[in-house]
């Protein structure tokens, strides 16, 4: 056993059981906190906002130049509601990701153009989640604790050397 009493696999010497899925910008920091956990929050934060705020500004030129052109009210209006509705449908797409897998994969997949027309949406769900937690921490321990949990009842379970064990009597 090593200094933290944990089983190790020979070879690779890494911890034996189910290893922590790391998580963008944080790796495995969210398991113990630990590794400048609040500061890489607070990054994550300030970053997805700044970026939101840049992508404000990117469409506000692009409406712009719409005005520019002279398209007419009703273009000027159909650019700003869809999109006021796919970055609705972002954020709210994005924050369900954050806390449970997609049901349906190819579904989530139809939805990527989507997602990525209302960006400011995902960027400020983005930016609310790593207020309370990193990003996607919720899901990864809950997968981590039913992983470790299955791990240790297998392990438990086990009886060891099985020609240590008491041989069944016979009649």
């Amino acid at each position: 056993m090593s200094d933290d009493d944990s089983p190790r696999t020979p070879a690779a010497g890494t911890p034996a059981g189910p290893q922590p899925e790391e998580i963008r910008f944080f790796g495995t920091t969210w398991v113990g906190h630990d590794g400048h956990y609040g500061l890489r929050r607070v990054a994550v934060a300030v970053g997805s906002l700044l970026a939101a705020a840049a992508g404000c500004l990117v469409l506000r030129f692009a409406y712009q130049g719409l005005e520019i052109a002279e398209v007419g009210g009703f273009v000027n209006i159909l650019v700003v509601v869809m999109f006021a509705i796919c970055s609705a449908i972002a954020f709210r797409k994005t924050w369900e990701g954050f806390s449970r897998r997609p049901a349906d994969p190819a579904r989530e997949e139809s939805l990527r153009s989507l997602k990525a027309i209302g960006f400011i949406g995902s960027l400020l769900a983005y930016f609310f989640r790593s207020l309370t937690e990193a990003p996607g921490e919720q899901l990864h321990r809950t997968e981590y604790e039913t992983a470790r949990a299955q791990y240790e009842k297998r392990r438990a379970s086990r009886a060891g050397n099985p020609s240590a064990r008491k041989k069944p009597k016979r009649k």
